[in-house]
């Protein structure tokens, strides 16, 4: 009981530490941006106490949104992790994210084209549901080619390499769509290389019904991600259906994927980070790294939009560009650690 305790207390402190994160960045996140607002001001308005448009329905859907994006891919990365027992595996390295955006651009045109405020009105916020299935079929469709480019997950050279192929193309094939019309360039661009600008309260309630949708399913498998860490054989010999149990894994993990990538576009690195950084304290656990994921997701994409918008304002950057510039030397990182351990 004596040596449980730091390691519970040790536990504790890290998710203490993630919501007071949380709470940090939706704060700074409202107040924070071209003009900025009193803190004071802010609190008053989150609180009720006092109406302001510009926090309640301007920036407030942009940071919730946000928050709800960067939690789908945190979790989305650690099922990925857990399910392929490959610690490279991320949505934006095994193709989804980029399946899932080539889905939602066909929607787009098959629907009209893609002017900007088609783009931003009809698909971001009339749409979500819709953009959101198309998603998570070009998301787990991209997944299955990708794993049999690779001739299976645990080839982990393998899985990033088919990963980048499969994603190069669907990327190349978004490209070929939004060129069919010059209108619809400045439209998606934006989109594709990851955008929070064209989240609404409409975009936060889809995200937040996808979410509720596909997460429990995946804490409740937390312990079959458990023992698959132990390999296939010795998760059978507990008596799971564990063909059953990783599709549903698979299936699940996917629509989060979709739910983000049709409200914010491709975003990457967000699901590789997180759960690496989050099982250095929690270890393998994932009935604890899936949740501590969602927190430290939502906190890392609220942080990384409050740098595009305040670092070259008035103008800002694609969230997606700041995740990349983050998320690439990391990737480098883990592959040489991993070079040096072989």
């Amino acid at each position: 009981m004596t040596q449980a305790l730091p390691l519970a207390l040790k536990r504790s402190l890290v998710f203490l530490w993630l919501v007071f994160l949380l709470l940090l960045a939706l704060v700074l996140g409202v107040a924070l941006g071209a003009v900025s607002l009193p803190v004071g001001e802010v609190v008053s308005a989150l609180l009720g106490l006092k109406e302001n448009p510009i926090v309640t329905e301007m920036r407030l859907p942009r940071v919730l949104g946000g928050m709800l994006v960067g939690a789908a891919l945190g979790v989305a990365g650690a099922s990925f992790q857990g399910l392929f027992r490959n610690p490279l595996a991320d949505p934006y390295l095994m193709g989804s994210a980029a399946g899932a955006a080539f889905a939602v651009t066909l929607l787009a045109a098959f629907l009209g084209g893609l002017s900007p405020a088609f783009a931003q009105h009809a698909v971001f916020q009339s749409l979500p549901l819709s953009a959101t299935l198309f998603g998570f079929f070009g998301a787990l469709l991209a997944t299955l080619v990708t794993l049999v480019l690779a001739g299976g997950a645990a080839r982990t050279g393998e899985l990033v390499l088919a990963g980048v192929v499969v994603g190069s193309v669907l990327t190349g094939a978004t490209t070929y769509l939004m060129l069919q019309d010059a209108d619809r360039v400045r439209a998606v661009f934006a989109y594709t290389l990851g955008n929070l600008a064209f989240l609404g309260w409409p975009g936060v309630k889809a995200l937040l019904l996808f979410f509720l949708v596909a997460f429990p399913p995946l804490l409740l498998l937390g312990r079959v991600l458990n023992a698959l860490q132990l390999g296939e054989d010795v998760a059978k010999s507990l008596g799971l259906p564990l063909e059953g149990l990783k599709l549903l894994l698979l299936l699940a993990a996917s629509l989060l994927v979709a739910a983000a990538v049709a409200q914010a576009g491709i975003i990457g690195f967000v699901g590789l980070i997180t759960p690496h950084l989050l099982r250095r304290f929690l270890g393998e656990d994932y009935r604890l790294l899936l949740p501590a994921s969602a927190l430290g997701g939502a906190a890392l994409l609220a942080l990384a939009d409050l740098l595009a918008r305040t670092l070259t304002r008035p103008a800002e950057l694609p969230v997606g560009v700041v995740t990349t510039l983050l998320g690439g030397p990391f990737f480098l990182y883990l592959m040489w650690r991993r070079r040096g351990r072989a």
